[in-house]
């Protein structure tokens, strides 16, 4: 009798043995993956504030006689921008920069022999920012017709942004998950699983840049202000379980 049961728990212990062991392999053989995939979202759109900054300068060896031109050039400046449509309260001037302007002089023979007074040299900015993009973009190039009347302006090439990046970020970070989990439920189809929950998500960096510009994206974003039509950029780096 005893030697049946130790034959029975024998028998047992051997078929528990063998369960285990299948079992263990099934697991083994079973592959816990996950897919990574990278969306891009993009989109274009047209800048809707401009901004356009212009510098004049004068120069004269004595100072008060300086600042009555420079404040005499302000004033012919802020009334050529007003007959353009342009309203005083939008026109900014800097504070005046003064400097002692130096010339290196020279003897006879070609030896340096130190530097002399030039005059003072007084320089401002006048800076207009608007939406009316257009409107500044022909006041940038016409504004040099000051030159014509004496005034030393020198207009600077206008500055383009966006104020409604907030919502063009979300919009681009939509399609960009959008792209990825197409991409993921596309390999996981492929590789005969199923696209399982989502485990993480990484947002890459924001890149502004003009359209059909060759401009390189920068690892700490690009944020092109030269272009008054841009392409806007974003990626997402998703991570799914496979079922």
């Amino acid at each position: 009798m005893k030697s049946n049961l130790t034959a029975i728990i024998f028998g047992v212990a051997i078929v528990l043995a063998a369960l285990l062991l299948g079992n263990a392999y099934i697991k083994r053989a079973k592959v816990n993956g996950a897919i990574q995939v990278t969306g891009l979202g993009t989109t274009d759109f047209t800048s809707d504030l401009v901004v356009w900054e212009g510098n004049f300068v004068t120069k004269n060896f004595d100072l008060k006689q300086a600042y009555s031109t420079l404040k005499n050039d302000q004033e012919r400046i802020k009334t050529y921008l007003v007959s353009k449509g342009i309203a005083i309260e939008n026109i900014v001037f800097s504070a005046v920069q003064t400097t002692r302007a130096t010339r290196q002089k020279f003897s006879n023979t070609g030896t340096y022999t130190g530097d002399e007074f030039d005059g003072y040299r007084l320089s401002q900015n006048v800076q207009l920012e608007s939406k009316e993009v257009d409107k500044i973009e022909k006041i940038s190039r016409e504004v040099t017709e000051l030159l014509n009347e004496g005034v030393h302006l020198y207009s600077q090439a206008p500055r383009y942004y966006y104020t409604k990046l907030s919502d063009l970020k979300i919009e681009m970070i939509s399609r960009a998950t959008e792209d990825a989990r197409t991409r993921a439920e596309s390999i996981a189809e492929n590789s005969g699983g199923k696209l399982g929950k989502l485990e993480s998500a990484k947002m890459g960096i924001f890149q502004i840049t003009g359209q059909n510009s060759k401009e390189d994206y920068s690892w700490g974003g690009t944020f092109n202000t030269t272009a008054k039509e841009k392409t806007a950029s974003i990626t997402m780096k998703l991570v799914y379980a496979v079922k």
